[in-house]
C-alpha cells in the first residue's frame, strides 16, 4: 500500500468511527465563537437592509460569516448557516407577525432553511474564500424563484444602493451587486487567514479590475426621447388595515380631494394600486366616468389602479384613460403576492389555518408584459408586489416602455420596512433599465426615482401627498435588460461546481502520479 492510500483509509476509517453522545454533538456543533460570529454576520446583513443605508454593514457581514464557515465540515455549516440565517431573517421578516404569527414563524423556518443549505455550497478551503459570496449569489437566486415564483424579501441587493456596488445594476443586475458587496467582505477573511498571501491578493485585484472595468465599460448608454410631466397622487388615510377591512370609497375620495391641486400642462398622473374598487368591469361604473372627467380638465393621461370584484375572484389592473376621458389600455397583475393576492392550494389551507380569511378570493392572474400604450407614450407597469422581480421590469422595458410605473399599495403595514423596501426596490429596478419609475401607494411611500437610481421626491408615510416632476423618457436597453440574470448564475455555478470538480480531478492525478 503507498502513502497515498495508507493516508486515504485512514481519514476514512475517521469519517466511519462510532462516536460517543457527546462526540456526536460535537461532529454538529461549531466552537460557540464561530456560532457567535454567524449569529453576528446574520445581524449586520439585516442592518444593512432598508429602511437602513448601512450600506457597508453587509461587506461586514460577510466577512464574519466566511470566517466563521472556513474550515467546518458541512454539519457545521448548515448549522451555523442555520443560526446565520436567524440572525438576517428574524429582525427583517419581522413585519409579518402583524398579518399572522403562525405565517411569520413557516416564513421565517422556510428562510433560514434555505441559508442553511446554501452554506453547504461553501468549499471550507482557506484559499476558497470566494465560495461564501457565491453561494450567497444563489441563495438570493433561489428566493426570487421559491417558492410560489418567489418571496425575495428582503434582498441583500436593496441595502447597497447608497454604497459603491450598485454601480454594477445596469451590468448584470441585482445579483451581481449582491455578490460585489458580499465578495467585498469574504475577500478580506480571505487575504487575512490565506497562506499565500500574495497569490490571494493577486486573485482579489485580479477580480476588482475585471469587475471595475465591466462597470465602466456597461454604463446605460440610451438616448432620451423627450421629457413628460408627471404627476404622482397619495391621498393618505390610516395604516395598518387589512385589505378587506379598508374603507375602498374613502380612498377614493382622498384621491380625488388630492387631485383637485392638480397643476396645468400636466403629460401624466398617476394613482395608486386599488385606487378605484368597482364590481365587474370599469368602463361600466360611475367611478370611470369621475376619472374620465379627472383625465378631461387636466388634459393629461391618467393611470389609476383598478380592482374589480367578481363572483369569487378579482382583477388588479392599471388602466390608462387618455386626455379625452377614453379608456387606452390596461395591464393586469401577472405575479400575485402568495397568500395575499391568492392562495395556493386553497381547500387544503381551509382547513388548516384562519388565514384565508384575509384573502377571501383569489386574484386571476394576467398574461405579457407591463406596457400601457397611450397618449404620453408607452409605459412600462410592474404592479406593487412586481417591483421585487426584475424579470417584471425587464419584460415592461423590452416591451418598449420608457418609464416605469409602480402603482402600490402598502397601507397594510404598520412599520415603514415594506414601504421603504419598495422604494428601495424602485431605485433598483431604476439602476437595472436606465428608466424613470413612479411609485405611487395611497399611504406612502410615494415616490419619483430618476434613472440613475436616485430619488427625485419622496412623501411622508399616511399623509396627503402631490408630487410633480419632469422626468426623461429614455430608450435603448442596458446589459442587463438583455440578458438578465443568465451571465451571473453562469459564473455561479462554475464557482460552486466546475471549479471543485477540475480540482478534485487534479487531486486524483497527484495521486495517481505518485
Amino acid at each position: 500500500m503507498t502513502r497515498t492510500e495508507e493516508t486515504a483509509s485512514t481519514a476514512t476509517r475517521r469519517r466511519e468511527a462510532p462516536t460517543t453522545a457527546h462526540g456526536g454533538r460535537n461532529r454538529w456543533l461549531p466552537g460557540w465563537q464561530r456560532l457567535l460570529a454567524g449569529l453576528a454576520a446574520g445581524a449586520l446583513l439585516a442592518g444593512s437592509m432598508p429602511p437602513r443605508t448601512a450600506w457597508y454593514l453587509a461587506p461586514a457581514g460577510a466577512a464574519a460569516l466566511t470566517w466563521a464557515l472556513l474550515g467546518l465540515r458541512w454539519r457545521r455549516r448548515l448549522v451555523l448557516g442555520a443560526v446565520a440565517g436567524v440572525g438576517f431573517f428574524a429582525p427583517t421578516l419581522s413585519w409579518l407577525t402583524g398579518f399572522h404569527p403562525a405565517g411569520f414563524a413557516a416564513v421565517l423556518v422556510l428562510e433560514v432553511a434555505l441559508f442553511a443549505a446554501a452554506m453547504l455550497l461553501v468549499d471550507p478551503g482557506r484559499g476558497r474564500w470566494w465560495t461564501v459570496p457565491a453561494a450567497l449569489v444563489a441563495l438570493e437566486a433561489v428566493r426570487a424563484r421559491f417558492p410560489f415564483g418567489g418571496f425575495p424579501l428582503p434582498g441583500m441587493a436593496l441595502g447597497q444602493l447608497d454604497g459603491p456596488f450598485a454601480a454594477a445594476a445596469p451590468l448584470a443586475g441585482s445579483l451581481l451587486v449582491a455578490g460585489l458587496a458580499t465578495g467585498a467582505g469574504a475577500a478580506v477573511t480571505g487575504l487575512v487567514v490565506a497562506r499565500r498571501r500574495v497569490r490571494a491578493l493577486v486573485l482579489v485585484a485580479a477580480l476588482a479590475a475585471l469587475s471595475t472595468a465591466g462597470i465602466v465599460v456597461a454604463q446605460p448608454g440610451g438616448t432620451s426621447t423627450g421629457q413628460l410631466r408627471a404627476a404622482v397622487v397619495q391621498g393618505g388615510g390610516p395604516r395598518g388595515i387589512p385589505a378587506v377591512e379598508a374603507d375602498e370609497q374613502a380612498v377614493t375620495e382622498r384621491l380625488f380631494d388630492v387631485s383637485d391641486a392638480l397643476p396645468p400642462d400636466l403629460d401624466l398622473v398617476l394613482w395608486p394600486e386599488s385606487s378605484v374598487v368597482v364590481t365587474g368591469p370599469v368602463a361600466e361604473t360611475g367611478e370611470a366616468d369621475r376619472v374620465a372627467a379627472l383625465a378631461r380638465r387636466t388634459g393629461a393621461t391618467v393611470v389609476a389602479g383598478v380592482t374589480e370584484s367578481e363572483s369569487t375572484t378579482f382583477r388588479n389592473a392599471a388602466v390608462a384613460w387618455g386626455p379625452d376621458g377614453r379608456i387606452l389600455d390596461r395591464y393586469e397583475k401577472v405575479h400575485r403576492v402568495p397568500f395575499g393576492e391568492y392562495i395556493p392550494a386553497r381547500g387544503l389551507f381551509e382547513r388548516l389555518s384562519d388565514m384565508t380569511a384575509l384573502v377571501p378570493r383569489d386574484a386571476v392572474p394576467g398574461r405579457g408584459p407591463g406596457l400601457l400604450d397611450t397618449v404620453a407614450g408607452p409605459l412600462g407597469v410592474v404592479i406593487s408586489y412586481e417591483v421585487f422581480f426584475s424579470d417584471r421590469a425587464r419584460a415592461a422595458v423590452t416591451a418598449g416602455g420608457q418609464v416605469l410605473l409602480v402603482p402600490t399599495n402598502a397601507a397594510s403595514y404598520t412599520t415603514e420596512e415594506v414601504p421603504a423596501t419598495e422604494v428601495a426596490a424602485a431605485r433598483m429596478r431604476a439602476k437595472e433599465m436606465d428608466r424613470a419609475v413612479l411609485q405611487a401607494a395611497p399611504t406612502g411611500y410615494t415616490a419619483i426615482v430618476l434613472p440613475d437610481g436616485s430619488v427625485g421626491g419622496q412623501g411622508e408615510l399616511s399623509t396627503p401627498e402631490l408630487l410633480t416632476a419632469t422626468i426623461p423618457l429614455r430608450t435603448g436597453l442596458t446589459p442587463y435588460a438583455r440578458t438578465g440574470d443568465l451571465p451571473v448564475l453562469l459564473v455561479v455555478a462554475s464557482a460552486l461546481i466546475a471549479f471543485p470538480v477540475l480540482r478534485r480531478r487534479r487531486r486524483k492525478h497527484r495521486a495517481a502520479d505518485a
